[in-house]
């Protein structure tokens, strides 16, 4: 045709596709905000928490024996015992403590309710075993100890926090069934009274630091249940007044108190472990001397491997290892407030919730201890420091979340897809028989269906 383009070889030139306008922001977006979506999406999946509080305890537990053992040999040497001695015992409650773990993830929620009240009771009865003369130790000052028999001891108080966050989540919700949350009088009782009963057993004994965490738990469960301010003022009043008679009348408590913010050891070196947990963490660096290489634990810095590991740690591992372990517990205490937030289980949401305010609350004490910003209380760090009796219902309570965490909307079905495919049944065929192909649409249909609407 005249006038028309012709190739080389006489046929007409292919036309080419427009192409499409590009969309705006799909290339050319801020990497920031796509991080930031990516990180949105990834939060709002249904095994989020699950993978959150399952890996972030298992980091920290794993982390924590390789700090004991290594904060913990002079020590043992020093008392003519071998330097893996409080390895070993820490290593085999980590063990004890993950059968607990994975039963209490096992267990349904009835089961958990129903040991609320043997757990208290338990817990109160070996509390009171603990000021009987021959039966109950004594440990830095401390009457709050019960001898097994040869180096394993037990301490109730631990016990203590558990039983309250089972008894008072199962005491809560059976009263918001039945609706009586709304009286002031049926909140606090009994609740306020048994918390006041492990209280006193506890600070009989001279442990401010669980009585600290307990009241603690107290406040989270009343925060959790709606209290109102004027409410929870009044009780938190009354805590600050006694704790302020106990400190007031305590030399030893006063000393500590004056600790706060120290440089130097000052006179009878009062400060002496306040100041060297300083020194621990100003050696470090950003990425630590090398790990065993600590020069604070050969002697200067007391109790290395139990309230103190933070402090060796940031020595041999430097900021970026204590950054580290504070965004452990930063992500755990996050899929704890996350798994409260999102259950419509009364008991799981006063539960989780307690679960979450011992954890934290319990690692701010002891972090701001050992930075001087807070007086030391002689807590562990959990699921890090030495101590078999904090491990284990601390990993009970680790085993509660998981479960509660698999039951989120959505998250039991996600669990259901992601079973491995080997051992499974297979439908019989005959030997002429050909496989067919993979409906994978309608797997896809299927999960879709399993999740509730919104969710990745």
């Amino acid at each position: 045709m005249p006038g028309s383009p012709q190739s080389r070889t006489g046929r007409p030139p292919v036309q080419r596709a427009v192409g499409r306008p590009p969309v705006p922001g799909s290339r050319h977006e801020n990497p920031v905000l796509r991080l930031y979506l990516r990180l949105r999406r990834a939060w709002d999946r249904p095994l989020t928490a699950y993978y959150l509080i399952f890996g972030g305890s298992a980091l920290i537990t794993v982390l924590g024996l390789v700090m004991v053992y290594s904060a913990s040999q002079i020590t043992a040497l020093q008392l003519s015992l071998p330097g893996s001695y409080f390895f070993r015992k820490q290593a085999l409650a980590a063990l004890i403590g993950a059968g607990l773990l994975v039963a209490a993830m096992r267990m349904p929620v009835k089961l958990h309710r129903a040991l609320a009240y043997p757990i208290l009771a338990g817990a109160v009865f070996l509390m009171i075993l603990v000021q009987v003369p021959g039966i109950g130790v004594a440990v830095n000052g401390n009457q709050n100890w019960i001898s097994l028999g040869g180096s394993f001891q037990i301490q109730p108080s631990e016990f203590g926090k558990l039983a309250l966050v089972l008894w008072g989540a199962d005491l809560l919700a059976r009263k918001q069934d039945k609706k009586l949350l709304t009286q002031w009088k049926h909140m606090l009782v009994p609740l306020v009274p048994a918390a006041f009963m492990l209280l006193g057993l506890i600070m009989i004994g001279g442990d401010m630091g669980t009585a600290i965490i307990l009241t603690a738990i107290l406040f989270g469960l009343l925060w959790l249940a709606g209290a109102p301010t004027r409410l929870f003022a009044g009780v938190l009043s009354i805590a600050a007044l006694l704790g302020f008679i106990l400190i007031k009348t305590s030399p030893n408590r006063m000393a500590r108190l004056g600790c706060l913010g120290a440089t130097d050891p000052g006179p009878g070196d009062a400060c002496w472990q306040a100041v060297h947990g300083i020194y621990a963490l100003a050696s470090g660096g950003l990425f630590g001397s090398g790990l065993g290489a600590s020069v604070e634990k050969w002697g200067q810095l007391p109790e290395a491997h139990t309230d103190f590991i933070f402090a060796v740690t940031g020595e041999e591992l430097g900021l970026a290892g204590t950054l580290s372990v504070l965004a452990l517990f930063a992500a755990l205490g996050y899929a704890g407030i996350r798994v409260a937030g999102r259950t419509e289980d009364p008991f799981v949401r006063y539960a989780a919730g307690g679960v979450t305010t011992w954890i934290t609350v319990q690692a701010v004490i002891n972090i701001g201890a050992v930075l001087g910003l807070l007086p030391i209380a002689g807590v562990p760090l959990p699921l890090f420091s030495y101590g078999g009796s904090a491990l284990l219902p601390t990993m009970f309570a680790i085993g509660l979340l998981i479960a509660f965490a698999r039951d989120e909307p959505g998250a039991r079905a996600a669990l259901a897809l992601r079973q491995p495919r080997f051992g499974r049944k297979r439908g019989a065929r005959g030997p002429g028989t050909k496989r067919g192909p993979r409906s994978w649409n309608t797997m896809r249909r299927r999960a879709s269906a399993a999740r509730s609407s919104g969710e990745r």
